[in-house]
């Protein structure tokens, strides 16, 4: 079962990923410092450290589909 608290939505659009809300200062439509190439990878087992540009709260990528980002934070 997918632990919805650690899920993190986001959409890819014109080769950027960004975020409908950020968890931490609640920001709209932040744009993530990861590139579509880096979700095969992140998919395959890297984990990945993301800074949100926002107001510099980190959390981990720990997994991904293609709607969602698997955090090891509660996000919600």
């Amino acid at each position: 079962m997918i632990p919805f608290e650690k899920a993190l939505p986001y959409d890819q659009v014109m080769g950027d990923l960004t975020v409908p809300k950020c968890p931490f200062c609640g920001a709209e439509n932040v744009l993530l410092p990861i590139r579509p190439a880096e979700i095969k990878d992140i998919q395959t087992g890297k984990k990945r450290l993301t800074v949100f540009p926002c107001c510099h709260g980190r959390l981990t990528v720990l997994d991904c589909d293609d709607d969602y980002l698997m955090t090891d934070t509660v996000v919600k």
